[in-house]
């Protein structure tokens, strides 16, 4: 009888794994999506404007009735508000997880800045998380947003969104430690008819590494409007801070497809196995799109192409029945 039962049970969750989810993972508030895997564990943050919330389950189909836990709010009028983008990670030398995130003042997004939460234990659900500080840039401390962090060998860097005069560009930094920065380098500015559609945008950038090979996924264009879409960077030198070592590919990676329109604002992360690449990105059910909570959590498997680049495919059909992760 339990051999039966267990079998069953493993059957079920067999099933289960193969029906798996369908998009959107969450509906309203799915903006800038970040997803991590650890221990057993999927967690989702994306943007919700007024604080940060973290939502965990075993499944992608479980985060979409799993209930979010806030984690950080704050009072203080430099950072108090228009909170986007956290992502969160496991900074290995200081052997904590940390939050990113941007945040400004009252009534304005002409101060963002980029700011570091730091967890209380190794576990994300757990931990209570107090605030690092603002990460300052030496020669460049001004607006930036949309932070993400690039590991090359044992280096990190800290990646992110600022504006040139008209251009919202991509800049690099070499992380000290996970709170502090040295200099900043511009790696990327709007140049192609893509990148320029209603603003001139680079923002959002996600690292994906493979086969020894590194590129920085971006958003591109004003994220209103019909133009948003995802680019890409590969690191083609040998030194990350170098702007020419940087190579940006002539046309974009990803754009609207069956009903899902403006992707952009991407994550990667890991399956389980850790033999899958995932992308968690946020999409608008509507064109023109807008830059509000209206816009949607999708999740879908990347795929190679045979010259080793990344292919992402397109947005999949909300139809679609997505096998989870392995």
């Amino acid at each position: 009888m339990l051999k039966a039962l267990l079998l069953l049970f493993a059957l079920a969750a067999q099933s289960l794994l193969a029906f798996g989810f369908q998009n959107p993972i969450k509906s309203t508030d799915g903006s800038d999506p970040f997803m991590v895997y650890h221990d057993g564990y999927y967690y989702l943050t994306s943007t919700t404007w007024s604080n940060i919330k973290i939502t965990r389950a075993t499944t992608i189909a479980g985060l979409k009735t799993a209930s979010p836990k806030t984690v950080w709010t704050d009072s203080t009028s430099s950072r108090c508000c228009n909170l986007w983008a956290p992502e969160i990670h496991w900074q290995a030398a200081e052997g904590s997880w940390y939050i990113y995130y941007s945040a400004g003042s009252s009534g304005t997004f002409d101060n963002q800045r980029t700011h570091v939460l730091k967890g209380s234990s190794g576990s994300i659900w757990d931990s209570s998380w107090s605030y690092a500080g603002r990460i300052a840039i030496p020669n460049r401390d001004v607006w930036a947003i949309d932070s993400t962090v690039l590991v090359i060998g044992s280096t990190r860097y800290l990646v992110y969104s600022s504006w040139d005069g008209p251009n919202q560009c991509l800049y690099i930094s070499k992380m000290n430690s996970a709170t502090t920065i040295g200099n900043t380098v511009k790696i990327s500015t709007p140049t192609y008819s893509w990148e320029k559609v209603g603003a001139n945008v680079n923002e959002g950038p996600a690292a994906i590494y493979h086969g020894g090979r590194t590129w920085i996924v971006f958003s591109a264009s004003n994220c209103a409007g019909t133009g948003y879409t995802l680019g890409r960077l590969e690191l083609t030198g040998s030194d990350p801070l170098n702007p020419g070592s940087w190579t940006k590919y002539a046309n974009p990676i990803f754009v609207s497809a069956n009903g899902s329109y403006q992707p952009g604002h991407n994550g990667f992360f890991l399956s389980p196995s850790g033999s899958q690449i995932w992308n968690v990105y946020h999409a608008n059910s509507v064109t023109p799109g807008t830059c509000d909570g209206k816009r949607r959590t999708m999740v879908q498997q990347v795929n190679w192409n045979s010259d080793g680049t990344p292919n992402l495919g397109s947005p999949r059909p909300l139809s679609d029945n997505i096998p989870e992760p392995v």
